[in-house]
């Protein structure tokens, strides 16, 4: 099992769009395709207020290919990129690290 560590640097003034297409279209989307998160956050104090990062859950590298492949080429999906994203990009840029747990790491 690893977990895929997302931080999406924001354009200005687009955090809450970026919030708002998460909770109303993409957590149905990652629950259509079996892709499992496991908690996500706005950044509060740190270098940037425009950030939104959050954490997925993966069984392996395949599953990841597979599920991953599957949300981002799914028509119903990049409909809804296309509405969301009509007054301009939300997202600036998006870092990505996959990571497994250390022998002493608590069970999340």
């Amino acid at each position: 099992m690893f977990y895929e560590l997302r931080r999406y640097h924001c354009t200005p003034g687009r955090l809450e769009d970026v919030d708002r297409r998460f909770s109303e279209h993409v957590l149905g989307f990652f629950e259509q395709h079996g892709i499992h998160p496991v908690a996500f956050w706005r950044t509060y104090i740190g270098p940037s207020s425009n950030e939104f990062v959050y954490v997925l859950r993966w069984d392996s590298l395949a599953d990841r290919e597979r599920r991953w492949g599957a949300f981002a080429s799914d028509p119903a999906w990049l409909a809804v990129r296309r509405e969301t994203e009509a007054a301009g990009p939300l997202v600036e840029r998006i870092e990505t690290a996959l990571m497994t747990p250390t022998s002493y790491s608590p069970t999340p």
